[in-house]
């Protein structure tokens, strides 16, 4: 195959992973906000659609850790094809269409990660993959991320609680407290977590777009992503987000705990801070996994709650799974373009039959902002109750003589 439609061909799969991403990783910023009913879901997505464009022109510091930091730059040049990149991509993107379908919030990253390094390996060998960078930037931010993540969320839980109680000052007793305010501050942290992924994830895609510019000889080994690179990554992650991803969603909402807006609050601050200071350093980490570390964190800073293990033990397998599973699809698919034109024409109706397929069995139970998390008629449902008792309060006030 011509190498110039090779890299057409991998710059729009490239494009429509960063679009899986968009939707995948909604979640992460806007799940709690839409929990606690701080933000409306429609207008949650659009939020985070937004900020996400906006993140991505910040930073490009982890594109250029995917472009020249995971597959060797050897005297040669870059030792890596843009075919082994296409098999790549297709690890990534099924794997992000299958967790989605079962509403598991695996990472983006370690799936593209994971795909990539399956093909190399199989297209190229071991020898093409620095795992000292491997190790440095993206299997220790994986490890540490989250759990730090969740420490952090539950000091902040525990602390929001402490400063907003309020005692009796007669029987010294703890009385119940309002703390609308947070719901009013989560619009504000959640906004800064998308605006975080986009400096993050969107970076990916950059970084692998670079990836196939350098390979097909028309981009300096080393160099950055050029500008359109980069506005287009951002425009396809922030359609994607815009999509929703409402099966997440439902799961990081209210799957894992019962989420308040304190807790929401603390959880998106830890969030917010882990993604903007990994993507400083360079660090490809997975902003999932930070985001569903933050939100188990608050679920046990929170008295009176519970975290779902069952629900966060399906989660820690699909994290465990996420790279070698990604790697072996990746890795099936480099030996089959290995065999040229044909291989390559074969594992492209492949991968889009099976996404097509995957997406028509969504349909059969629809996940929609109508019914991803009991958010908005949750929320009526609270000030509802208020407003029935505070009746049947002033009923029973009432004397008797006007029953």
């Amino acid at each position: 195959m011509e190498i110039t439609v090779m890299v057409a061909l991998v710059i729009t799969l490239a494009l429509f992973f960063d679009f899986t991403n968009g939707f995948h990783d909604t979640a992460n910023a806007m799940a709690t906000p839409i929990a606690t009913g701080a933000i409306k879901p429609k207008t949650a997505v659009a939020l985070a659609a937004v900020l996400n464009l906006v993140g991505a022109f910040l930073s490009t510091e982890v594109a250029k850790t995917v472009s020249g930091g995971i597959i060797k730059e050897g005297s040669d040049g870059i030792q890596i094809t843009p075919d082994i990149i296409f098999a790549g991509l297709m690890g990534a993107i099924l794997w992000n269409m299958i967790t989605w379908l079962k509403g598991l919030p695996s990472s983006s990253s370690h799936a593209l990660f994971g795909g990539l390094i399956g093909a190399a390996i199989a297209g190229i060998g071991i020898h093409s993959i620095n795992f000292a960078s491997l190790m440095q930037k993206v299997i220790l931010p994986a490890i540490f991320a989250p759990v730090i993540a969740a420490g952090v969320a539950y000091l902040c839980t525990r602390l929001a609680y402490a400063l907003t109680a309020r005692h009796d000052p007669e029987t010294g007793s703890k009385l119940t407290q309002k703390r609308g305010g947070f719901r009013t501050g989560q619009i504000f942290t959640s906004s800064l977590v998308a605006l975080a992924h986009g400096t993050n994830d969107a970076q990916k895609t950059m970084g692998i777009i670079t990836l196939v510019l350098i390979a097909a000889g028309t981009q300096q080994p080393g160099s950055g992503p050029q500008f359109w690179v980069i506005a287009s990554c951002a425009l396809a992650i922030a359609i994607g987000t815009y999509a929703g991803g409402w099966r997440i969603i439902r799961t990081m909402g209210s799957g894992l705990t019962d989420v308040k807006p304190a807790q929401g609050f603390a959880a998106e601050s830890s969030t917010a801070s882990a993604i903007l200071a990994s993507s400083h350093l360079g660090f490809a980490l997975s902003t999932t996994q930070v985001a569903s570390g933050s939100v188990i964190g608050s679920g046990l800073g929170r008295r009176g709650t519970s975290v779902r293990w069952g629900t966060a033990g399906k989660i820690a397998l699909g994290w465990l799974f996420t790279l070698p599973a990604a790697g072996i699809v990746g890795a099936l698919t480099a030996l089959l373009v290995k065999t040229g034109v044909v291989g390559v024409v074969i594992a492209a109706i492949a991968g889009t039959g099976a996404v097509l397929y995957m997406f028509l069995h969504s349909r059969k139970s629809h996940v929609g902002h109508h019914n991803a998390v009991e958010v908005e008629e949750a929320g009526q449902a609270v000030r509802f109750r208020k407003k029935k008792a505070i009746a049947v309060s002033r009923t029973n006030n009432k004397p008797k003589g006007g029953q």
